[in-house]
């Protein structure tokens, strides 16, 4: 049994994992627009590649914000309002035909809509419906929701891009996010939160800025970030300049998707028997490896494939970790609002990963030097994990020698 209360708490696990299913689903798609939008308009990569940075960076930008405002007030308000500024922007989006509309549409109302549709806030409402010793495996499921998104919307945006072209594709994309919308009422009135003092809230907030442990985590995420967004964003187009078929591009995310299944399950079944720190620093180690293999190996279709369903068992597997990681540091109570800091931090990293991937394509005509910053990034993430301090806030304080 994953709930202290059984009927709301499967209710909260399953509306929350169906969005995330939808929303990070979509998001992983749209990395499939940008050689086609490009061709169609006569853009450089590097301008819709500007909008998605974008997106990543108003997506963490906001974060913190809705997850302060579900926490107070609950999260069914923040959720209903995100997922339709979130179709708005895929329908501004579409309409888009000058760089200012899709930077508004793609980049600031979708990167809205997600800062208060994602994680941040449906895992903590997830979290807090959980018995303790079941948050991590909770929280795996819900993520493992997301990539199963990934696996089935990715070749849909794909044939929907081949069949109606992308204009259309982004319109019928904007309305399966609202088709959404309604799932927010079941997550409403689950903040627990009304009834707090603010203060407390600012207290925690200054704990973690605080603390060494924090810091590190969202140095990391920042890392993570980085990897994770110029992979989903330019993997795609990667295989269309090896001379291969969008499709190839499309499936690769696809098994990217349906590996993070296995993955975020897989790790989030592990962060209950392992010290998380250790667990996520062995995926940095493993990222960058899988990394250095990818590039230094002739390309072909068979292994971009195989590198999309194994970078997929690495990609998401440290959301439900270092989620967990936060509530097991600092308690479930404001799980949300830290994880969003933390989050600010991956998109941060997501910004620069998807902008600086368009720049650097565009100056030297390939991928190859941002690969290579992605595997020494890696590294350092290794190093940033393994000495997070992570007992429970009470009990390092309880360690520390009596002055």
């Amino acid at each position: 049994m994953l709930s202290r209360h059984k009927s709301s708490g499967t209710v909260i696990l399953l509306s929350g994992s169906v969005i995330l299913f939808l929303t990070l689903g979509l998001r992983a798609s749209y990395g499939l627009f940008i050689a086609p939008l490009s061709e169609g308009l006569g853009w450089g990569r590097d301008v819709l590649t500007l909008s998605l940075a974008i997106q990543n960076l108003v997506w963490g930008v906001t974060q913190p914000v809705s997850s302060m405002i579900a926490e107070r007030y609950g999260a069914g308000r923040v959720l209903f309002v995100a997922l339709t500024l979130h179709a708005v922007g895929l329908f501004a989006g579409a309409w888009g035909f000058t760089p200012s509309l899709s930077h508004l549409g793609t980049g600031f109302l979708v990167g809205t809509g997600l800062g208060g549709a994602s994680f941040s806030v449906i895992l903590a409402v997830i979290g807090r419906s959980v018995a303790d010793d079941k948050r991590s495996l909770a929280l795996g499921i819900a993520t493992a929701a997301a990539s199963l998104g990934q696996f089935l919307i990715v070749p849909v945006g794909a044939f929907l891009i081949e069949r109606h072209g992308w204009q259309n594709a982004l319109v019928l994309l904007g309305l399966l996010v609202l088709a959404a919308a309604p799932l927010s009422i079941a997550l409403r009135g689950t903040s627990e939160q009304p009834s707090a003092q603010p203060e407390k809230m600012g207290a925690t907030l200054r704990r973690a800025a605080q603390h060494s442990g924090f810091l590190l985590l969202s140095a990391g995420f920042f890392i993570c970030g980085f990897q994770f967004a110029f992979i989903t964003v330019h993997l795609p187009s990667s295989a269309i300049d090896a001379g291969m078929s969008p499709q190839v591009g499309a499936w690769t995310l696809a098994l990217a998707g349906l590996a993070n299944i296995f993955g975020a399950y897989l790790f989030g079944v592990l962060g209950t028997h392992h010290r998380i720190k250790y667990l996520l620093s062995g995926i940095y180690l493993a990222r960058s490896l899988l990394i250095f293999i990818f590039i230094i190996s002739p390309p072909t279709v068979e292994g971009f494939l195989i590198f999309g369903f194994v970078i997929g068992i690495l990609l998401l597997s440290t959301v439900p970790l270092t989620a967990s990681l936060i509530a097991q540091i600092f308690g479930p109570r404001y799980m949300g609002t830290l994880y969003s800091f933390v989050f600010l931090a991956h998109q941060l990293g997501g910004f620069i990963g998807v902008w600086l991937g368009g720049v650097l394509y565009e100056t030297t005509g390939s991928y190859d030097l941002i690969w290579w910053i992605c595997i020494d990034l890696g590294l350092l993430a290794v190093a940033l994990h393994w000495p997070i301090a992570d007992q429970p806030l009470a009990a390092q304080q309880n360690t520390r020698p009596a002055r």
